[in-house]
Order: structure tokens, then sequence, then C-alpha cells
């Protein structure tokens, strides 16, 4: 996902149990039951990566998020960013969930919808799962397995009208290549590999061993949607809340505005605890002025990116200002992906030269220093499960090699060549990484010119799209990735498959679809012992890496400035660092 996670074992899964925000209240590092405003400032640097700050249980006040741009959607079953999978969990509860814990404490798998997790039986190829009792949408009706199958069903399953999701469930349903989604097949029935036996049964029919379904059922894809409700790609408009909260506005490009979900029950929820009146989440706000907000303590940075260059000089140089930072790997890697559709980049040697031409000290240096990231060499980062350090395209200091990548360009049979590079216009760092990259090809004979696009339609309609990218000429495409969850699957599956390649919306920003690579990713998620799916892991990236698919620029670490006056702040790792959004309050009235 744009942004996700890092590393959890597999083995713990059959032992964790439903935990609530009480225990993690217990184990905070700093009050603000006091009412006190800067009740959070001395909690130290890195606190939130160890435990809550600001701890509290006070209800009341308004909680604020604000974003650069627009979210891809606020639909559960729309959307592909990490902190809309953050975010989503307010409104919408999917089967299983993230427990809200600090730093890797957060990767566990807990129960939401589910009354525990999935049962496998098949080998892994049928799982079944039994809902809490109780459950109620906002309007006071009950939900239903029926609804979690119709979930499904609308998010992988009619691509031509919600294709902003990943595709998994469509991939590994049984039958899934025959089903045309809900829109075109209208019979009662749906797809025939979803059972619901009852209103508080599902069970998921496979073509194949997927061993790690529960990490799947996790997403927002499995939240449960009303079909009488859906309005196809206008849901977005009114969204029908299963969760704590549920939204009293929606202005699209400028504002949402949730307020406390009155049919929600405590009691069929153990994560949950509803603690602001109101939620507001600002669209479109300058990313400067976001900062100045979350320094002056009223707002929270929806996207968990990061201060900006400017803000993270001021606070790490100031020893209080960097007493509310929290600095940590989100199990995130940024790369720029060469698009194998591309003329001339379908050449493995014009890729190598790519590769060996990248001063990637300069592409740090840009993102902001060693404070943002490490610098990469490999697709998986070392906090995913499968990482093997590894160093295929060496050049001194990792400061590239203009003689050798000339001669993988001479290899290539081309002396220069000319292509566009394609960056997030709201994201001044990766534009900034970009314009490193591009002075380093341009030593080479690579000649690339910078193409800005948002962020809100970069998957959509832009570098998502091959197609655009053709007539374009864009073979060069800046991207952050992190797991969709925390395994090696979880990370490599929608970047490097060649299932994942569409015709809209994609991930795969290489467009590589390698024989080996999806052979040995299938064979990885059908293999139960955890130790050999984690061998074959680091394979497919020592693979995509002979392929030279993609170029590991930095092991992306986020800087997040601390805000005051909001209780129960968190850093996890399941959100590639963000804080956990469930259960955030104010001291704020």
């Amino acid at each position: 996902m744009e942004g996700k996670r890092t590393i959890m074992r597999r083995s713990t899964l059959a032992a964790v149990a439903a935990i609530g925000s009480a225990s993690l209240l217990l184990s905070a590092c700093s009050k603000a039951d006091d009412g006190s405003e800067n009740g959070n400032k001395s909690a130290g640097a890195n606190a939130a990566t160890k435990g809550v700050v600001n701890a509290s249980t006070q209800k009341g006040g308004t909680v604020t998020y604000e974003l650069s741009d627009v979210p891809d959607s606020f639909d559960p079953g729309n959307t592909y960013y990490a902190y809309m999978y953050n975010l989503s969990r307010l409104y919408a509860r999917p089967l299983m969930t993230f427990k809200p814990a600090a730093g890797e404490a957060g990767n566990e798998l807990v129960p939401d919808l589910a009354a525990s997790p999935g049962e496998p039986s098949d080998g892994g190829k049928t799982w079944t799962y039994k809902l809490r009792s109780g459950l109620k949408y906002q309007d006071g009706t009950p939900i239903t397995s029926k609804d979690v199958k119709y979930a499904v069903e609308r998010s992988n399953f009619a691509r031509d009208v919600l294709s902003l999701g990943p595709n998994y469930f469509q991939q590994f349903m049984a039958d899934g290549d025959k089903y045309k989604g809900p829109y075109k097949d209208k019979s009662a029935k749906g797809l025939s590999s979803i059972e619901t036996p009852d209103d508080t049964t599902i069970v998921f029919h496979l073509n194949r061993a997927f061993q790690e379904f529960d990490y799947l059922v996790a997403t927002p894809q499995t939240a449960p949607v009303p079909q009488a409700k859906d309005k196809g790609i206008d849901y977005v408009k009114s969204i029908v809340s299963s969760g704590s909260y549920k939204f009293q506005s929606y202005d699209e490009g400028k504002q949402a505005v949730l307020v406390r979900n009155e049919n929600w029950d405590p009691k069929t929820d153990p994560l949950r605890k509803q603690y602001p009146d109101k939620i507001v989440v600002k669209l479109k706000v300058n990313p400067e002025t976001i900062d100045q907000d979350v320094q002056a303590g009223d707002a929270i940075d929806l996207a968990g990116t990061g201060v900006q260059a400017a803000t993270q000089a001021k606070v790490v140089n100031d020893a209080s200002l960097k007493a509310n930072t929290d600095n940590t790997y989100g199990g995130r890697l940024v790369y720029l992906a060469i698009n194998n559709q591309v003329a001339p980049f379908d050449k493995v040697e014009c890729r190598k030269a790519v590769q060996y031409a990248i001063n990637k000290v300069s592409v740090q240096t840009a993102e902001g220093g060693p404070i943002r990231g490490d610098v990469a060499t490999t697709v998986l980062p070392p906090d995913i499960p499968g990482y093997q350090k590894q160093d295929v395209y060496a050049t001194k200091g990792n400061k590239g090699d203009v003689a050798k990548a000339k001669e993988q360009l001479q290899a290539c049979g081309k002396t220069s060549i000319t292509t566009n590079i394609s960056a997030r216009s709201d994201r001044p760092q990766e534009v900034d990484a970009a314009t490193a990259i591009i002075d380093s090809l341009k030593k080479v004979g690579i000649n690339a010119s910078l193409k800005q696009f948002p962020s809100g339609k970069y998957f959509t309609d832009y570098a998502g799209v091959p197609s655009f990218d053709k007539k374009q000429n864009i073979g060069l495409h800046m991207m952050q990735w992190g797991a969709d969850w925390p395994s090696g699957y979880g990370f490599l599956q929608q970047i490097l498959h060649g299932d994942a390649i569409g015709a809209s919306g994609n991930t795969n920003l290489s467009y590589i679809n390698d024989k080996q690579i999806n052979e040995m990713l299938e064979k990885a998620i059908a293999t139960e012992d955890e130790t050999e799916r984690n061998s074959l892991y680091a394979q497919i990236d020592k693979r995509a890496m002979d392929q030279a698919a993609l170029v590991p620029l930095t092991y992306f670490k986020v800087l997040l400035y601390r805000p005051a006056n909001f209780t129960n702040l968190v850093s996890t790792a399941a959100f590639s660092g963000q804080y956990d959004y469930l259960n955030i309050g104010t001291t704020k009235k």
C-alpha cells in the first residue's frame, strides 16, 4: 500500500484476542487527564513509538486532521492509501484489524467485526468467520454476513467502477475470473465462492491456498456495505457507518465532518472508545500550513508522511521541539519504478543503466537526510520478513557509477535516452528527490523531464495508467510503498506481480510481468512453513533486482511532530509509523 507496514509472526495469530484501549492506557508514558493542553510535551522524543502519549479517557471536543491534497477516496472499498486504511476504521469495521499499540506491537491482528480469527480448512483454501452478535449500522439496522460478502464483491469485481483498491479477492476467490460484479450481475446469489449460510457466518472458498488470509480480511474492503444503500462510485457521498463515527457532511475536495454514531454499541467493540464529539478532515491544505497547525496543537497531519524540510531543520536543532517528535521506520521503501512497457526501458540493459547512474546519497539528502531514511539496495525493507542484505548494483559510497551506467547504455544500443519522470506535485520532498535523480541521469546521457501530478489522482489518472504513460513517454515513476500487511507477500505482490496490472489504478508502476516472480509469489503464499515462505520472498527480491524492475532509493523513516492537546497518541508500525487514528481525543473544548 502507498505507505504501509512492518513485521509480525503468523504463529502468534491464533493466540491473539481482542484487545481494547484500556490495556493501552495502562502502558501509557504520559498523562493528560488533568486537562493540561501541553500534557505530552514532557514525554520525550520517540515516546509514541514505545507507548501511548497523553493517555486520557476524556470525552468531548473536536479532533482535526489536515491533508495537502485529497485522498483517493473515503469509500472503504475504493481506497489504497495507508492513512485512509487508518482513518476508515472510525466509520468502517473490517473483519479483522490491527491492535492499537506502539511500534511493532501494533502489527498484531485482532478481531473486529469477526468474533475470532478465521478458521482455515482444506489446506488454507477455505476460511470461515463468525461475526460478533448485536452489530448495527448507523441507522440501527443489523449488520449481516451478506453485507460483508457484498462489500468484497463491489470492491474487487467491479473494477470499471471501483478501481482504486487492491484486487486480491478477485485473484484468489474460486471462480473470481468469471464473476462480473454486483453492478452487472443482478442475481441474488452473487459470487458463489463466498457463502453466507446464516447472518453471522461467512465462508471464503479460494482457488488456491492463502496462508495469510487473516491479513487480507483486515483491509477495509471487508467493512460491510448494505447493497440497498450502495450507489457505486457515488457511495462516497453517503457512506453508511459500521464504526464509532458517521459522516455528518462531506464536501468533495474540501472537507469531511464525522460525528458520533449513536447506534455504535461498545459492547460489540472492545477497540474503539469514541472520545471526541467531532472529527474534521480538511483537504487541500498547504503543507507548510499543516506543519504550523500541528506545532500549534490544532491539527494532525493525516498523510502521516512527516514534517516538511523547513520544519525538520527547525525541530531537530531545538531540543525542546525535538522532544515532541517521533522518528521511526515504517516498513516503507522509497523507489524509482522503471516502466518496463515504455521503450527503451523494455530492455533490461537500459534499466540497468538507470540503476548505476543514480547517486542515492543525493536523493537521500533531497528527502531530508538520514533522519528520513537509510540508503536502500533491496526491494524489501529490513523490517519486513524475507529481507536479506544485498546490493546488486553497488557503487562507491552509493553515489552512482557513470562508467558502468554508460556501459549498460551501450549494451542497450543507446548513447542517450529522452524520457519523463513522474512525481506527486503536493509532496515537495518527492519532487526534490526526482530533481536529484534527473541530475544524476543527465551525467550518463539519460535526459529526463519532470512531470508533476496530484497524489489524489496519481494512480487513477496518471502514473497508474499504462496508456497514459506510453503516450506521455513517462518511463520513470517516483514511488513510495509499504506492505499491505506485514509479510513479504503483503509487500511484494501489488508492486511486482503481473496480475496486479490493470487499465488504471496500478501500483505495479514498473509494469513488470515476470513469469518466475509470479510463480514464486504464488508458491510462497501457499507455503505453510514461515521460514520457507521468507526464503522465497528473499529470492523474489533478488530476481526483481536482477531484472532491474525498480531502483531502491531509501528505506523510509517518518519524522512526525507530536501535536499538543491531542490525547492517546501512539505511533504504529501497522500504518507506517503514523499515529493510530482509532482513539485519538483532545483536551480542547
